[in-house]
C-alpha cells in the first residue's frame, strides 16, 4: 500500500474488527469466523464511494474508525450517522484509535441523539445506561449539535453483545427516534 495514512487507517479497522469478534465469540483461537454466513460476524465494508457505507459493520452498528493525531469528533460523527443510513443502519458511530494503548482502549464516540436512541431500544435509564457502559459527556459550547458522548471500544463490546441479546431484531431502531 502506497499510502502510509491509509495503511494505519486500514490496520485500525482490522484491528477494531478482529478485537470485536474476539470479544463476542465469532471467531476460533486462530481468528476464523466460526460460521462464516452469520449476519453478526463484525466485517469491514467494502468502499462505496460518494455513498460510502463506514469502515466496519457490527450490526446494528456501522463504525467510522479514525486513526489520526487531530481529533474532530463531531465533523466524524456526523459523517459515521450518514454512513450508517446509506448501509441502512440504525446507529452511527466513531471508533478512535489512542495512541500507544490497546484496541480495548480506543475511543468510541456518539452523538447525544444516537446515544439516547440506543438507551431506549434497550430500555434504560440514563443514570444505569451511563454507569454500565462507561459513558463521559463532552459539552463543546452552547451548540448541542457539537454536544457527544465517550466510551472505550471494550465498553462498546459489551455494548454490542448486550444490544443484540436484548433488542430483539424485528424491533425497528427507528421507532425509538
Amino acid at each position: 500500500m502506497a499510502n502510509p495514512n491509509k495503511a494505519k487507517g486500514t490496520a485500525w479497522e482490522s484491528a477494531v474488527r478482529d478485537y470485536l469478534n474476539g470479544f463476542l465469540g465469532l471467531v476460533d483461537e486462530c481468528g476464523k469466523f466460526l460460521d462464516p454466513m452469520n449476519g453478526a460476524n463484525v466485517r469491514r465494508a467494502a468502499q462505496e464511494g460518494a455513498r460510502d457505507v463506514g469502515d466496519i459493520h457490527a450490526a446494528p452498528f456501522v463504525l467510522e474508525a479514525k486513526n489520526t493525531s487531530s481529533p474532530a469528533v463531531p465533523t466524524w460523527i456526523r459523517q459515521a450517522e450518514v454512513e450508517a443510513g446509506h448501509a441502512g443502519f440504525p446507529y452511527g458511530i466513531v471508533v478512535r484509535k489512542v495512541r500507544g494503548h490497546s484496541v480495548a482502549m480506543g475511543r468510541v464516540h456518539v452523538s447525544v441523539r444516537t446515544w439516547t436512541r440506543i438507551r431506549l431500544a434497550l430500555g434504560m435509564p440514563t443514570q444505569e445506561f451511563a454507569a454500565l457502559y462507561g459513558w463521559s459527556v463532552s459539552l463543546r459550547g452552547l451548540d448541542t449539535s457539537r454536544w457527544y458522548l465517550t466510551t472505550t471500544v471494550r465498553d462498546l463490546a459489551h455494548l454490542v453483545g448486550d444490544y443484540r441479546r436484548n433488542v430483539p431484531s424485528g424491533v425497528s431502531a427507528r421507532a425509538v427516534r
